[in-house]
């Protein structure tokens, strides 16, 4: 049998080549070595970020934990210390969440749970229009709000978890160009000037990611990429700083529309800092404001855009964050949706990188963050001008159409490789392919505690495979079939699973401290590539672990008791929520990509002859479309 899913990943296990794909044709050969002779040969990984902002961190950030050789190189000489973004919605919370870092951003954020809308006119002194929840019940998530913290504050967070996995910024260095070292499975070369000296200097890399901002060098540098949209008239001032004041709603999202100070028509120079002060306390009045300090203060005119296109066209060159789409920031989605383009585009780059990906798999980030890119642009575009207008009704009834997508839970994906659409009577609850999985609450057997189950597994790189029942033992000849399909040489599953544990024997994840807490090793026992799942209302007294198939005792860390309802966002089991319903025999199947999202569903009937072997196959055909076992030799 080969080495799969139901023996140990060995760490002295050895295979593969070069994780620089060095066996490219004769020219390019010819082409590093003259490169590597150089008195300062180039730096060389696998992945060349640049810039370090939120979407470049969080990116090298999951890339250095996934132990993929990672190079971040940023223009500026420090990190953002304060201002600029500075609000977290509830998706992002949960991602920091799935990451063990919001622990940090929690306690020193600001936690807004409401709205508040405020306007005088010529006729009316300022006065409350109204008041609403920011993110009402009919949004599941576990964060029902928005968390003020500031830039600076994440881009520590991120710089802080890339030091103790001994990943480094490269500081005063630009990206210039990139280009293909020739023959097209060559390393990308990347040429970069350090801002002090401007000596040149070399990275050579299999994938470059920009993340540059609005002006985006690598963009520019990526054939035909360019972005379309338009710049609005208005121009917008941002203070960020400590303020005195008695105004009732400082401690919420508070919008004032002031109908005499809606426009200044004037020279645009002298719109700086205390010109902002000033009118800002003219708007206020009759309330008193006053600033303690000032950390930050910003002036830009707002622009809706979009590029074409978000990678070259052989995937190695990608865009994200700002250097993919711009928009204004009043509905706090601009450093969000740059790390979840962050988010999206790491996990495939990992699997590349390791030689696992076919193409399809690279391919699907710009299908699926361009889509949601244009979504914000067009939510940004009525929500930026409806603030100007100060039609605060209008606003209101906007956010809330809006209000899934503002939070990151309704930014969906469509169907594509690894959104694997089903026969809509497998598909009837809360977890649909391209959406993120729905929260739920489950007892975690081993020990009894109750879980977050969509966050209770570590962001490990891996895909999650939940299978649902309501009673083992009477699925238990299911089971063993199941187990038994996936165990043979034949399983594409089993396969992929022994080329994963060859690739991260020799090339393992970047470890921190932390780890000694979080036993990462629980959840690769039995592949580094899926984490199986196991759901069941079954009361814990009527089960053993040693009632499991070897696979899922395996995964013992991973069995979960469906029992506390009442623990629930919404007070229902995790089964009802995800598939709405399951028979007494039935057998569901939830395959979960490694960013959270569901990528397929399946059901099969616990009674049927086969039915495991079946559903081993049905898992085998969804892996196939996006994944594959490198030829040999080619181990990343």
């Amino acid at each position: 049998m080969a080495p799969g899913i139901l023996e140990k990943p060995a760490e002295e296990q050895q295979g593969g080549d070069s994780v620089m794909a060095n066996a490219a044709n004769d020219a390019c050969v010819d082409r590093l070595t003259l490169l590597r002779s150089m008195p300062e040969p180039p730096v060389e990984c696998q992945v060349c970020v640049v810039g370090a902002g939120p979407a470049g961190l969080m990116l090298a950030c999951n890339l250095g934990r996934f132990g993929v050789k990672v190079e971040v190189v940023d223009d500026r000489a420090d990190q953002t210390p304060v201002g600029r973004a500075d609000g977290l919605q509830p998706k992002t919370i949960e991602t920091f969440r799935q990451m063990r870092l919001a622990d940090p951003l929690l306690q020193r954020g600001v936690r807004v749970y409401d709205i508040a809308f405020w306007r005088s006119t010529n006729d009316e002194p300022l006065h409350r229009l109204g008041r609403e929840i920011h993110y009402p019940p009919i949004i599941d998530v576990l964060d029902p709000y928005i968390l003020l913290v500031h830039q600076g504050m994440v881009e520590s967070l991120f710089i802080e978890d890339l030091k103790k996995r001994g990943v480094e910024v490269r500081r005063n260095t630009a990206f210039d160009s990139y280009s293909v070292c020739d023959g097209s499975n060559g390393p990308l070369q990347v040429n970069c000037l350090t801002n002090v000296t401007q000596d040149r200097k070399t990275i050579l890399t299999q994938y470059l990611v920009g993340c540059d901002g609005a002006h985006s060098k690598v963009r520019k540098s990526i054939p035909d990429a360019k972005p379309i949209g338009l710049s609005q008239p208005s121009l917008w001032g941002v203070l960020d700083g400590e303020l005195d004041t008695d105004f009732p709603d400082i401690w919420s999202k508070t919008l004032v529309y002031s109908q005499e100070h809606e426009q200044h028509q004037g020279d645009r120079n002298l719109l700086g800092q205390d010109f902002v002060m000033q009118r800002a306390k003219e708007i206020m009045a009759p309330f008193s404001v006053k600033w303690k300090y000032i950390e930050w203060f910003g002036r830009y005119q707002i622009g809706q855009r979009v590029a074409n296109r978000f990678q070259d066209p052989h995937t190695r060159a990608f865009l994200a964050g700002d250097a993919s789409h711009t928009h204004s920031p009043k509905a706090a989605q601009g450093m969000n949706t740059s790390m979840h383009d962050a988010w999206n585009i790491g996990w495939k780059l990992n699997f590349a990188a390791r030689g696992l990906a076919k193409p399809a798999l690279l391919e699907s980030y710009e299908q699926e963050r361009r889509k949601i890119a244009l979504d914000l642009v067009n939510f940004d575009y009525e929500h930026a001008n409806q603030i100007a207008g100060g039609d605060a009704v209008a606003l209101a009834e906007n956010f809330k159409t809006n209000v899934r997508f503002i939070s990151g839970i309704g930014a969906e994906y469509g169907e594509n490789a690894i959104n694997m659409v089903e026969p809509q009577s497998w598909v009837m609850g809360d977890a649909k392919p391209g959406c993120l999985l729905p929260p739920a609450k489950v007892t975690r057997y081993l020990d009894s505690n109750p879980v977050d189950i969509q966050l209770d597994i570590p962001m490990l790189g891996q895909f999650r495979i939940y299978l649902l029942m309501w009673d083992v033992h009477q699925s238990r000849i299911f089971l063993d079939g199941f187990c038994a399909a996936l165990a043979s040489p034949d399983s594409l599953v089993n396969q992929l699973s022994a080329a994963a544990n060859v690739s991260y024997a020799k090339q393992p994840r970047l470890p921190a401290p932390e780890d000694i807490y979080l036993r990462p090793e629980r959840y690769t026992a039995v592949s580094h590539l899926f984490t199986f799942g196991l759901i069941t209302t079954m009361p814990k007294s009527e089960i053993e672990i040693t009632d499991l198939p070897a696979l899922f005792q395996d995964s013992r860390w991973t069995f979960y008791l469906d029992d506390i309802p009442e623990l629930d966002t919404r007070g229902q089991l995790c089964t009802n929520k995800w598939l709405g319903s399951l028979g007494p025999g039935e057998v569901a199947i939830v395959n979960v990509r490694p960013d959270g999202y569901v990528g397929s569903i399946g059901r099969w009937d616990s009674s049927v002859d086969d039915a495991g072997e079946e559903a081993a196959k049905w898992l085998d055909t969804y892996y196939d479309r996006f994944l594959q076992v490198p030829p040999s030799p080619a181990m990343a």
